[in-house]
């Protein structure tokens, strides 16, 4: 079963049109990323729980986006190079979009819908909110902010809908 939110479409950071149907059958767990965060170091849990998550069947897909702060003013190269040379960032990155407001990417208008662990859904709140798609496409999960890519919380929901037993490749 596919969900609208696999069909929307987004380019790559190098500029290629894709979407999230890319992933399917496996979780995905979509980030709204920037360069220039106090948050920027989950970039690190990011790229170790896409390497230890990924033969179960989890992608990470981290995007870029300039609305809280100013706070990823740069360019799709920039980007890539702060990502690869700092955090050795291998997992998939989209292009800048917005997540919130009159320009907001229609990914995150279907993603925003989504309740977090207080049971409010709306706005993305800030750099680094997390929402976890499972592999059918149903988004499971959304996690604000300051909950760490590796947090107990994050970790079981991702258990949870992944295959058990199983090396997806």
């Amino acid at each position: 079963m596919m969900t609208e939110v696999q069909n929307i479409g987004i380019n790559t950071l190098g500029g290629a049109p894709t979407s999230l149907d890319e992933y399917a059958g496996r979780a995905v767990l979509v980030v709204n990323v920037a360069s220039k965060c106090g948050l920027t170091p989950q970039y690190e849990k990011l790229e170790k729980l896409a390497n230890e998550y990924s033969a179960r069947g989890l992608s990470v897909v981290g995007v870029p986006c300039n609305q809280f702060g100013g706070q990823e003013p740069g360019t799709a190269e920039e980007i890539e190079t702060f990502c690869s040379t700092t955090y050795g960032i291998t997992f998939a990155m989209t292009e800048k979009v917005d997540v919130n407001g009159d320009n907001q990417h229609p990914l995150y208008a279907e993603l925003t819908k989504t309740e977090d662990a207080d049971g409010k859904a709306g706005d993305v709140q800030w750099n680094f909110e997390k929402f976890l798609i499972s592999p059918d496409g149903v988004v499971t999960d959304r996690f604000r902010p300051r909950t760490e890519p590796d947090a107990p919380e994050v970790l079981a929901a991702i258990d949870k809908i992944l295959p058990k037993d199983t090396m997806v490749v």
